[in-house]
């Protein structure tokens, strides 16, 4: 049997066990407040960080826009240019207030192309024509029949509408196609004011605008030319 001292011993021991319990409790209580908390700022620094990544991506989309719009233009001032139809001079290849994209860069015009020429000797607007005959070339046409022959060969011309006809003031043919200019008609032969026309005559080289490459509108009808 325990004496009354080792009694009070034991009792001693038990006290302090348990004062040792309690304060391992205030411990951990105070370490999971102390995780609540590292949880909350966590949660906090992913949003802020959630934030900034939507803002990086918000500006990065319209510095791309500005900058492709910026391509454009440039593209649009010095390599090409828009040009809309007018008139039929060009039925039924191109008609009336269709848009082209016109190239502004080839300076070599060829048998065939579709141009947008500033002037004629009178006409001061710009207009779209094909190109028929380049300088050094001989152009004959026959207006009785309608063939037009270019170096002697007859041109296979399955864009015309009508009949290629003189002008009230035609000019001469056969004729040779000078330095620095070329011979233009429009597609529809019956109603288009071209180089028949001592009013329009030759066209010098340096009154080219470009060669039209493209139809974008109407929508229905996009493609290369």
């Amino acid at each position: 049997m325990h004496t009354e001292e080792q009694t009070e011993r034991i009792v001693e021991q038990v006290g302090y066990t348990e004062e040792q319990s309690e304060h391992i409790e205030v411990q951990i209580g105070h370490t999971e407040e102390q995780s609540g908390q590292t949880g909350t700022n966590e949660s906090k620094g992913s949003g802020s960080e959630e934030t900034i990544s939507v803002s990086q991506v918000v500006y990065e989309l319209i510095a791309t826009i500005l900058m492709s719009m910026i391509v454009l233009l440039l593209l649009m001032t010095f390599f090409f240019r828009q040009f809309t139809v007018d008139g039929p001079s060009m039925n039924d290849t191109l008609l009336h207030d269709e848009r082209l994209i016109v190239t502004c860069f080839d300076d070599a015009p060829k048998c065939g192309d579709i141009v947008i020429v500033t002037h004629g000797k009178e006409l001061q607007e710009m207009i779209v024509k094909r190109v028929i005959a380049t300088e050094g070339q001989w152009l004959d046409i026959d207006f009785s029949t309608g063939d037009v022959m270019v170096d002697g060969v007859l041109l296979k011309e399955d864009y015309v509408k009508g009949v290629t006809k003189a002008a009230g003031d035609s000019q001469r043919f056969p004729m040779q196609i000078p330095q620095g200019y070329v011979f233009v008609m429009g597609d529809n032969r019956e109603n288009s004011l071209d180089s028949r026309s001592e009013r329009i005559g030759l066209i010098p080289k340096e009154n080219i605008i470009g060669k039209a490459v493209m139809r974008w509108y109407p929508l229905e009808k996009i493609g290369l030319l």
